[in-house]
C-alpha cells in the first residue's frame, strides 16, 4: 500500500537482554520509554499517542497492557495494543501516522521469561484440535519446517552452521557481554540435536528484552529540526494459514508478498539495493529460507560485507536472534537495529555509508506472519 504522509523513526531505545532483580517490568518500561524520548529530543506531552505489543500468556495476566499503560505514558493518552506481535505494534504507529490523525507515536514492545514454561504458553496458542497435540511450541515448528527446508535444498544442512558462526561474530561487537565466545561453525555442527535437525548451538536461550520506538511525521521532524530520521519508505505484511498441513514450509509466500509491497511502495527493485538487512531467523534454517525469499545471493555462506554476488546488504550486522533470542519482541527489535543503521546511530556495529536497510519480523508459528519495512535515509 502507499501511505498517504511519510513517517520517520526519530528516537529509539533498546534493552536486551533485560536483567533485574530489583525493577519491576513497570519500572523497566518506563525506563526504556524515556530514554527513547530523550534519543528523539521529545517530552512525553509531545507524544499524540502509543502502540504497545505484548503477550498476556507470556506476562502471566489477563490484558497486560492495562497494568502497564501508566508506565509508558498512556494515562489519558490515547493508546492500543496488539498481542499478535511486537512488530505488528510498527505496522499500527506508522498507519496511525499517515491517516494524518497524529503527529507523533510511541511504539513499544517487550517479552518476559517470568512464565513457567514458555514452551506451554506457545503450546496453548496453537489449534486446540491439531497442534496442540503434538504439541507444537515455538520451536517443534521450527524444526518441522527446517526438516522439510532440508528435504527440499539437502545444501542447507551444511550451510546452517556457517549462518550461526557469522551471526554469532556480529553479535559479539553489538553485544559482547550477552553473546559471550564465538563457536565455530565446526561446533554448531557438532552440538546435541536439541530437535532435529535444529542442534542445540543453533539457538540462544530466550530472554527478556523491551523496546521503544519514536515516529514522527515530516512536520514535526522539520519544526523539530531532527538531522538523522529514518524514513519509512516502504511497508508490507501478510500472513500464511495457520494450519501447518495447509502450507508448503519450504517456501514462504507471505514474505514474497509483504516484500513485494514494501519494495514496490519504496521503488526499489529488491534487497540487493538495501545497504543493511536486518533479518528474523529464528533458526538458521528460517534465516536461509528468508534470504532465498528475499533474493539474498550467497548470504547463507556467511559473508561479512557482501553476501551478493553484485554487491549487497551486510546482513544482520547486531547478530540477529542467534546472538540475543529475546521473547515475543524480537521482530520489532529488528526493526529498530535496521533504523538506528540508517540513522547512524547503531554504536559499536554501525555499518559504514548506510542510506537505506531492510528489517524483515517474522512470528508465529514457522514464521506464519511477515512483516517488512524498508528504511531511508531520504523520503
Amino acid at each position: 500500500m502507499s501511505l498517504n504522509r511519510p513517517a520517520a523513526v526519530i528516537g529509539c531505545a533498546i534493552r536486551v537482554p533485560v536483567k533485574s532483580d530489583r525493577h519491576s517490568l513497570e519500572e523497566i518500561l518506563y525506563e526504556v520509554s524515556q530514554a527513547a524520548l530523550k534519543n528523539a529530543g521529545l517530552t512525553m506531552e509531545q507524544i499524540d499517542g502509543i502502540v504497545v505489543g505484548s503477550n498476556d500468556q507470556f506476562d502471566g495476566r489477563a490484558i497486560s497492557v492495562m497494568a502497564a499503560s501508566g508506565s509508558v505514558g498512556g494515562v489519558d493518552r490515547d493508546i492500543l495494543s496488539t498481542p499478535s506481535a511486537g512488530e505488528h505494534a510498527f505496522v499500527m504507529g506508522v498507519l496511525r501516522v499517515a491517516s494524518a490523525q497524529y503527529e507523533t507515536q510511541l511504539v513499544l514492545a517487550w517479552g518476559v521469561t517470568e512464565t513457567t514454561s514458555l514452551a506451554e504458553a506457545e503450546r496453548l496458542g496453537a489449534d486446540p484440535y491439531f497442534h496442540r497435540q503434538l504439541p507444537l511450541d515455538d520451536l517443534s515448528s521450527f524444526a518441522l519446517q527446517a526438516n522439510v527446508i532440508v528435504q527440499a535444498q539437502p545444501q542447507t544442512e551444511a550451510l546452517a552452521a556457517a549462518v550461526v558462526e557469522r551471526n554469532r561474530r556480529h553479535g559479539a561487537i553489538a553485544y559482547p557481554e550477552a553473546v559471550g565466545p564465538v563457536e565455530t561453525a565446526e561446533q554448531v555442527g557438532a552440538s546435541k540435536v536439541k530437535r532435529w535437525p535444529v542442534r542445540e548451538a543453533m539457538m540462544r536461550p530466550p530472554v527478556g528484552g523491551v523496546v521503544a520506538l519514536v515516529l514522527a511525521s515530516q512536520a514535526v521532524v522539520d519544526k523539530q529540526g531532527i538531522a538523522n530520521p529514518a524514513w519509512v519508505r516502504g511497508m508490507g505484511w501478510a500472513t500464511e494459514a495457520a494450519f501447518l498441513g495447509d502450507r508448503d514450509l519450504s517456501a514462504a509466500p507471505a514474505l514474497e508478498e509483504a516484500a513485494r509491497q514494501a519494495f514496490g511502495e519504496a521503488g526499489v527493485q529488491g534487497v540487493q539495493q538495501m545497504d543493511v538487512a536486518e533479518l528474523t531467523g529464528p533458526t538458521p534454517y528460517q534465516e536461509l529460507l528468508v534470504c532465498q525469499a528475499l533474493g539474498v545471493a550467497r548470504a547463507e555462506q556467511g559473508d561479512d560485507a557482501a553476501p551478493g554476488e553484485a554487491g549487497g546488504p551486510t546482513i544482520n550486522p547486531s547478530g540477529g536472534l542467534a546472538a540475543i533470542n529475546p521473547v515475543f519482541c524480537g521482530g520489532l527489535v529488528r526493526i529498530a537495529e535496521a533504523a538506528n543503521q540508517v540513522r547512524g546511530v547503531a554504536g559499536s556495529h554501525q555499518a559504514p555509508l548506510v542510506r537505506s536497510a531492510l528489517a524483515q519480523a517474522a512470528s508465529g508459528p514457522a514464521m506464519m506472519y511477515q512483516t517488512v519495512v524498508v528504511f531511508g535515509r531520504d523520503q
